[in-house]
């Protein structure tokens, strides 16, 4: 389960954590980490991850990207999305500390992320201005859809669908594949 701490984190201070297996990630100071995740959880995120990437190579306008990661806006912020896309000009840096817009975030609710993906980080990316988060729920086949905007979330059950600015194409992932048996 994950577990919050009870002083004040930073980016630098999660940086020199050990790496023993867990994800460390600070939101506002505060310390979140979770264990290693379950197999369906990477299944599903490896699915998004291609689906994405083979989207971004005909809609150039921003690279996908995989956890672990190292993004952070301010001292005491420092998260690791399952998957994310970034501005492509940024991307180029391959610099973690240069990709400071996220067109597209994604988190892959485990039993021990539900607190965090759901309140801590979506509130930091619907602060910095991340314009769509996307919490999948891989046990009841849904993605919550998020904007900077939203007080709820729209939820789907069928697909979801991408369209970030600059591109002539929306992204769309039927979740009946994402979801699929191996």
């Amino acid at each position: 389960m994950g577990m919050a701490a009870s002083s004040f984190y930073t980016a630098e201070m999660v940086r020199a954590l050990p790496e023993d297996g867990n994800r460390y990630e600070t939101v506002y100071g505060e310390l979140l980490v979770t264990p290693a995740p379950r197999a369906f959880h990477q299944l599903v995120a490896q699915r998004l991850t291609t689906a994405l990437s083979q989207y971004l190579d005909h809609q150039r306008v921003g690279q996908v990207f995989a956890s672990p990661a190292d993004i952070s806006w301010t001292p005491d912020t420092l998260v690791q999305p399952d998957v994310f896309v970034v501005d492509l000009a940024e991307a180029r840096t391959l610099d973690w500390s240069q990709m400071q817009h996220l067109l597209l975030a994604l988190e892959v609710l485990s039993p021990s992320s539900v607190r965090a993906d759901r309140f801590t980080k979506r509130t930091l990316y619907q602060d910095v201005g991340v314009p769509t988060y996307w919490i999948i729920d891989a046990d009841a086949h849904e993605v919550e859809v998020w904007t900077p905007e939203d007080t709820f979330p729209t939820v789907e059950r069928e697909r979801v669908r991408w369209q970030p600015t600059g591109t002539a194409e929306e992204f769309v992932l039927e979740l009946r594949e994402l979801f699929r048996p191996i």
